[in-house]
């Protein structure tokens, strides 16, 4: 009887560490998947190569670094811009374009 206690408590155990695993499996999952796959807009012109790899899907550490550094020289006014970005093409830029800004809120204010 005592034995039989014994396998049923480990079997227990067992089993709610695999739940346990399986639930952080499945969190980790869903929050790699949701920061990789949710954009938010950036104004290319003012922000750092982080904030434009956080923000633009599809978008790494070396691809932002060379948007932030192509538009903070030439001032990007349009999503045709970043072509002019070396590894930016029709494709990619397809992607992530209804997310790119090229002036923040307030400078609209003030142009007008």
């Amino acid at each position: 009887m005592l034995r039989f206690i014994l396998t049923f408590t480990k079997e227990v155990l067992r089993m709610k560490i695999a739940k346990k695993g399986l639930f952080l499996g499945i969190m980790v999952s869903v929050g790699l998947f949701s920061s990789a796959s949710f954009a938010a807009p950036v104004n290319v012109n003012t922000a750092s190569p982080e904030v434009i790899a956080s923000s633009l899907h599809g978008i790494g550490a070396k691809k932002a670094a060379a948007i932030s550094e192509y538009c903070h020289k030439h001032e990007c006014h349009k999503p045709a811009d970043l072509l002019h970005v070396k590894g930016v093409g029709e494709k990619s830029l397809a992607k992530f374009s209804a997310d790119l800004r090229f002036a923040d809120k307030e400078d609209h204010k003030h142009a007008h």
